[in-house]
């Protein structure tokens, strides 16, 4: 993760200009400390391919960055419609910065619907780069522009900048043996190609990804680079674009060590195979493909050689099955998806609760209810992660805060697990699972050690003085119970969804067993060590801001605002959302006023009123998107003033 070292640059929305020199050449170079752009086009158009590229470029230059992708909820929208627009925002700095940012200082938009999708989104004087090939007057009218935006004066102010993509990108293909449909998709690799020259990024990297995306058709790969060039020479040669931008690497932003870029999603399947070395147990992902989550089944499979194997079940209910069997037969057990696939997974889940095994079930959220908007984000899952099972099914819930911190909360889920025997959720969400953003490889002696003692032999002695193995007599300290696998001879013992006595685990259908067993249970998620919650308190703060999940970016960076511009706030996140902190209550109490900002209609904020008894206000956002720094200061603002 990135310092957390305040910047005055973090308070504008805007860049912020420094210096203007001459290069050598005839082009004037601006000086930033910071940038937003976002990519904007049809599907079908290659923004995400395009923003990953420039994001990657961005991340080897040494810039802190964050990411935002947003996806049609549509499989396949209309092409040319509002709702098959897909955008790619990405937010660059000399200095850490905390979320992907509020409003763009750049739009690419490569048709008029991504344009007319987006412009609300800018600030005035915002510069917009527009693939004027596409601006018919069919495509237009199938977005509800009467006349063109390009003619008509709404643009004016902004700084436009009309590109014909399209036939610049086949202009410069035509020595290729392609058709010009074939040409044509190549336009997203033009547009990288002269927002690479605006703003410096390296392009050989690109270039190198190229070949080996296209290495089985090198024509095809040739031809990109080629309009990849194109692009970049036009922005040189071309009098539009008469200044350059460079923003300086992040150099002071970062611990020392080394750094990569790197998505939510891509992570957690990395810390879940990371826990699973340090377990010195096999990783077993039982999953069924769901948007947000798929990915990390993909990324997964990829990894046999580290003793992971991935099964892509025929629906939820068989997935989760199959990994609460490979629990039991003493591997690191996984199961991914999303809010529908958590309601299909809940029975098993409660069978994980009595059986008492070591289960991880990630839950990347996305909006609701039932398939709602699949690829948009949202943190209304926490509810049914708490209680969402018949019975007193208590679960441990572990969420992360930014998507390098996924590798981290998946190595303390796996803790949680392992240690305590029991299933735990990881929340994360869509806008982490897709976001991006450097993270350090952390060297191998600081991963924590997860090594696990299986049962060996017997554990209990009878009054007659023969020694048996008995399944459910538990460890003093965590309450957990022995974790025998299958075939260790003498350990035989009876699993199943039916009450056990306690120590033996036969079936039991006493009241006062099960009345114990319930407590106990309950008892072990309660009596989980999970760190103090740390507050950053601000000497004088009244009010205190608590957050957990995703939140963490734009609430740290709306709390920077409020501290630049004199105001006094506290604040603090939560990893650990059951059990939570034992300090928590203490913290809560020592302010006047607690606002929970969160991406549904007021969970954490329920948990809390109830728990501890304190007027928790929640302010709360369910539109798919993450909040804004400056919409939740605004908040946090009156807060403090009311």
């Amino acid at each position: 993760m990135t310092s957390q070292v305040s910047s005055p640059a973090e308070q504008a929305d805007g860049a912020v200009v420094g210096e203007q020199r001459k290069p050598a050449g005839t082009k004037d170079v601006r000086r930033l400390d910071r940038v937003i752009i976002r990519f904007a086009g049809d599907s079908g158009d290659g923004m995400q391919l395009t923003g990953d590229r420039f994001t990657s470029e961005t991340a080897s230059f040494g810039n802190d960055l964050s990411t935002l992708p947003n996806f049609p909820a549509e499989i396949r929208a209309p092409a040319g419609t509002l709702p098959g627009v897909s955008s790619f925002q990405l937010h660059f700095a000399d200095h850490d910065i905390l979320t992907p940012g509020d409003a763009p200082n750049v739009l690419v938009a490569m048709n008029p619907a991504a344009l007319k999708a987006n412009v609300g989104d800018l600030p005035r004087g915002a510069e917009i780069i527009v693939n004027t090939d596409e601006f018919t007057k069919r495509a237009m009218q199938k977005v509800g522009y009467a006349t063109s935006p390009l003619e008509d004066g709404s643009l004016d102010g902004y700084s436009l900048h009309p590109v014909p993509l399209t036939t610049l990108t086949v202009e410069a293909l035509k020595d290729f043996d392609l058709t010009r449909k074939e040409a044509e998709r190549s336009k997203n690799m033009f547009a990288l190609g002269l927002l690479s020259w605006m703003y410096h990024r390296p392009t050989e990297g690109t270039e190198k990804f190229l070949r080996s995306k296209f290495a089985k058709k090198p024509d095809i790969a040739e031809a990109n680079i080629a309009a990849f060039r194109a692009g970049w020479n036009f922005g040189e040669t071309t009098e539009d674009f008469a200044v350059s931008y460079e923003v300086a690497p992040a150099a002071q932003a970062f611990p020392v060590g080394t750094y990569r870029n790197i998505s939510g999603n891509l992570a957690l399947s990395y810390g879940l195979i990371a826990a699973s070395r340090q377990a010195d147990l096999p990783l077993f992902l039982g999953s069924y493909p769901i948007t947000p989550a798929s990915d990390i089944l993909h990324e997964l499979s990829k990894h046999k050689n580290f003793g992971v194997r991935t099964f892509q079940a025929e629906d939820e209910i068989a997935g989760i099955g199959a990994a609460l069997g490979a629990a039991f037969g003493g591997s690191l057990a996984v199961t991914t998806t999303s809010g529908p696939g958590v309601a299909l997974k809940s029975e098993t889940i409660g069978l994980a609760v009595s059986l008492e095994l070591p289960l991880l079930i990630v839950d990347i959220q996305r909006g609701g209810p039932s398939t709602g908007l699949p690829t948009k984000t949202e943190q209304a899952d926490l509810l049914q992660a708490m209680y969402g099972r018949n019975g007193e099914a208590p679960v441990p819930v572990v969420a992360p805060r930014t998507p390098a911190d996924c590798f981290d909360a998946a190595l303390e889920a796996a803790r949680i697990a392992l240690t305590y025997r029991t299933p735990v959720f990881l929340l994360s969400d869509g806008y982490l699972a897709n976001g991006s953003e450097p993270w350090r490889i952390p060297e191998p002696d600081e991963l924590p050690d997860l090594q696990v003692q299986f049962a060996q032999g017997p554990n209990h002695t009878m009054e007659d003085g023969s020694e048996v193995f008995w399944p459910y007599k538990r460890d003093p300290q965590t309450l957990a119970r022995p974790w025998a696998v299958p075939g260790t001879p003498g350990l035989e013992h009876r699993i199943g969804g039916i009450e056990k006595q306690d120590g033996t685990g036969n079936i039991s259908y006493d009241p006062a067993n099960h009345d114990f067993m319930v407590r106990t249970r309950q008892a072990k998620v309660d009596g989980i060590d999970v760190p103090d919650v740390e507050v950053d308190d601000q000497d004088g703060a009244r009010t205190l801001v608590l957050g957990w999940g995703s939140t963490y970016g734009p609430i740290t960076a709306a709390v920077r605002r409020i501290r630049k511009e004199g105001g006094r706030i506290a604040q603090a996140h939560l990893r650990h959302l059951n059990p939570f902190p034992r300090n928590l209550g203490t913290v809560l109490k020592a302010y006047d006023k607690v606002v929970v900002p969160e991406m549904n209609l007021g969970q954490l904020a329920t948990l809390i009123r109830a728990r501890y008894l304190v007027d928790a206000r929640p302010y709360n956002q369910v539109n798919g998107m993450p909040f804004k720094a400056e919409q939740l200061a605004h908040a946090l603002k009156e807060a403090i003033d009311d």
